[in-house]
């Protein structure tokens, strides 16, 4: 199982690549076939959405059929596939399929090693697990920063994702000859999402996952990139270098996030407290005049360190989940997290578009500011929740 889990942990940092390079690629894929960056707002928007969907199929896939079996064979298919099909793209509708299937072969990765987590290790330990295989994946982040601004260099974004391609089907592979299933729980057979959301526990901490991890997702998936270039016109490289700051900046709140409800005393007002100064840094953004490049690149890892509260939510509301259910519920809650920033990162798209006639620093003004508003909501609801450290 060890060795299953780093292949698990692998193809989270493939996971990670391939929600993030995007912002990287923005300029190259312009001047390539055309694309704009409502376009890749749509795209990346895509990846979400379809990860989102394949949530509640791969829930009921670990709970049924294990996860070995699930992880491999999405990856190989879609994973692999979509990355080969996007090194072959020739317009953006072809982006668009193929990040549709590189989300679905993606989907079910980190939700095996929770289901994993939640049925072989201790509950207590589960918040901690959850953040450092999220902490060790997001690598994929940082690789999809610089050193991929520097790979598109050398050997041309087509070849960076036809290696992507490969190494996503050798990481497949190795999935199904490793990962070993867990022993089934008494009753895992009975049960299903309709005894989930009968929950009233849950209800009041899911729409702050749909709202939580969109800001940090969605800005370090994209907008950092457009942003960045228009403000301030940054190269590719640059960029790729600005990014790098804001994904370390996310790795680090990530692993800072998992042990600090143990060490609180609290999962609730450790995630309140987080994501309120999320919208505070939002805000910062909004005011700050755009005349200096070292406070937007600041603010943006600001924004990836306190916006990484993701696996406490996940881990709070599977305190409530029943073991039968284990895989049924960290994908329901993943759902809301992922599909959350695929709907904002599409309606961000239109923002940017509506707003195209005016100045570049009203439409980046509004897209945040469209952020802030909805993790407000969210917090507000997340207000009504019951505080859980089980």
């Amino acid at each position: 199982m060890q060795i299953g889990l780093i292949l698990l942990c692998l193809a989270y940092v493939l996971s990670q690549f391939f929600r993030a390079f995007l912002a990287v690629l923005s300029e190259v894929l312009k001047q390539d076939i055309g694309t704009r960056p409502e376009d890749l707002a749509f795209a990346s928007g895509l990846w979400f959405l379809s990860f989102a969907a394949m949530q509640l199929p791969v829930g009921w896939a670990l709970d049924r059929i294990g996860p070995r079996l699930t992880s491999s064979v999405l990856l190989l298919i879609g994973g692999a596939g979509g990355a080969a099909l996007f090194a072959l793209a020739t317009t953006p509708a072809q982006i668009n399929v193929a990040m549709l299937l590189i989300g679905v072969g993606c989907s079910p990765v980190l939700m095996a090693s929770y289901y994993i987590f939640a049925l072989e290790y201790p509950p207590v330990k589960f918040a901690t697990l959850a953040a450092l295989m999220l902490g060790v994946g997001s690598v994929g982040n940082l690789v999809a920063s610089y050193p991929t601004a520097l790979a598109a260099d050398l050997i041309g974004w087509r070849g960076t994702l036809a290696g992507l391609a490969v190494l996503s089907a050798l990481v497949a592979m190795g999935l199904f000859f490793t990962v070993r299933d867990p022993a089934p729980v008494e009753g895992s057979k009975k049960g299903s999402l309709f005894d989930l959301l009968k929950m009233p526990a849950i209800w009041a901490i899911l729409p702050l996952m749909f709202v939580n991890y969109a800001p940090a997702g969605a800005v370090r998936g994209l907008w950092i990139g457009p942003y960045l270039s228009d403000m301030f016109g940054l190269t590719t490289a640059q960029i790729g270098q600005a990014t790098l700051v804001m994904g370390a900046a996310m790795i680090v709140g990530t692993l800072t996030y998992g042990p600090l409800d143990r060490i609180l005393g609290t999962r609730k007002w450790l995630v309140f407290g987080g994501n309120a100064l999320v919208v505070l840094t939002l805000l910062f953004l909004i005011v700050t005049p755009a005349n200096s490049v070292v406070v937007a690149v600041g603010l943006f890892a600001c924004l990836g360190f306190l916006g990484a509260s993701f696996p406490v939510i996940i881990a709070h509301g599977r305190s409530f989940i029943p073991p039968h259910l284990v895989g049924r519920g960290v994908t329901l809650m993943n759902l809301f997290g992922i599909g959350g920033v695929g709907v904002m990162q599409i309606m961000s798209g239109r923002i940017s578009e509506h707003m195209a006639d005016g100045p570049p620093a009203a439409s980046y003004q509004a897209i945040f500011g469209f952020f802030a508003a909805a993790l407000v909501i969210g917090l507000i609801i997340y207000l009504f929740s019951r505080d859980s450290l089980d």
